[in-house]
């Protein structure tokens, strides 16, 4: 489900089980996953679990892909590799993850993201190439 400013909210099972929003919206064509983190979220040591930053990242760099080819954010696109950095530990409060189109062809993009808090704090980068699906969710590629 989406409103009209292009907020994508309980589209997924993922979003519906860790309860972030996507953004893909914003005139700047670049995806923003939100998340308001709790007790939920944290790991045993009280803080944002990597997993859950790492899929945010995941999911900002794809919807990003997306908007190159989409201006509602959802042409599926393929993550073919990711590689996080963990650079600050998150805490309660909101977090955003922001995606960015860094390079790429027809049908492999380059894109990269990063998650901060809303204080300011940088709490995770990410990189990634994904690639383009033709056909819709069947899973089929197109040649790169």
């Amino acid at each position: 489900m989406s409103d009209a400013k292009g907020i994508i909210v309980a589209e997924t099972g993922a979003q519906r089980l860790i309860g972030y929003t996507l953004d893909v919206g914003q005139p700047d064509r670049r995806a923003r996953c939100r998340l308001e983190v709790d007790d939920r979220h944290t790991n045993r040591h009280g803080v944002l679990h990597g997993g859950i930053a790492a899929m945010l990242l995941d999911n900002a760099c794809g919807a990003t892909a997306s908007l190159t080819l989409d201006a509602s954010g959802r042409r599926p696109f393929l993550t073919v590799s990711l590689n996080t950095d963990f650079v600050g530990a998150g805490r309660h409060g909101g977090i955003t993850a922001t995606g960015r189109v860094v390079g790429g062809g027809r049908s492999l993009l380059f894109v990269a993201a990063e998650l901060v808090h809303d204080d300011g704090t940088l709490i995770a980068t990410a990189t990634g190439v994904f690639k383009r699906v033709s056909g819709g969710a069947t899973g089929r590629t197109e040649d790169a």
